[in-house]
């Protein structure tokens, strides 16, 4: 069976231009998109603060 895809919201962001410098650096030096990179940060700081979502049992 195919796996079911996820569903992905979209919303926009407004970002300073040197804070989107910033993240278009970051991103970079780890071979990330900018979408990518806010992505690992939003998933880090919900790790970090213990209000991630917990995993599925499969």
């Amino acid at each position: 069976m195919a796996k079911e895809k996820e569903a992905v919201k979209s919303f926009v962001l407004r970002v300073d231009p040197d804070t989107m410098d910033a993240l278009e650096r970051w991103a970079a030096d780890e071979f990330r998109s900018i979408n990518g990179q806010l992505q690992w940060i939003i998933a880090e700081a919900l790790k970090k603060s213990g209000r991630d979502k917990p995993k599925k049992k499969g």
